[in-house]
């Protein structure tokens, strides 16, 4: 039962739905989830713990970054049929229409860093 209600629990804030969804495409460095949905580092690094807690997320440092992706190749069979299901959940959803939107300008923080 708990990690059936770990995962529920994960994805029952909206803000980590929709980084759950702005994942589904591609990994994101934890200042791509912060611009996209304006909030502070260290909230969005709480709720990626969350995330990554329940299993829903995989994580990679990549020099001083932290990337993200969706844990797709989880053995929890909670967490793969979230994952499927929520593919075809809130794709309606103006502001989360939005917020995929500005993902490339988003990454362009990461890249200019990396040049740096």
């Amino acid at each position: 039962m708990k990690p059936f209600v770990r995962v529920m629990k994960a994805l029952s804030d909206p803000n980590r739905a929709r980084v759950i969804k702005l994942l589904e495409d591609r990994s994101l460095c934890v200042c791509e989830i912060q611009k996209v949905l304006g909030l502070a580092q260290p909230t969005v690094s709480s709720h990626m713990k969350i995330l990554e807690d329940a299993g829903l997320v995989n994580k990679e440092r990549q020099g001083t970054w932290m990337i993200y992706s969706q844990a797709v190749d989880s053995e929890s069979p909670y967490v793969r049929a979230m994952l499927n299901d929520l593919r075809g959940w809130l794709n309606e959803d103006e502001p989360l229409r939005a917020m995929i939107q500005g993902l490339p300008e988003a990454a362009c923080l990461r890249a200019a860093t990396l040049k740096n």
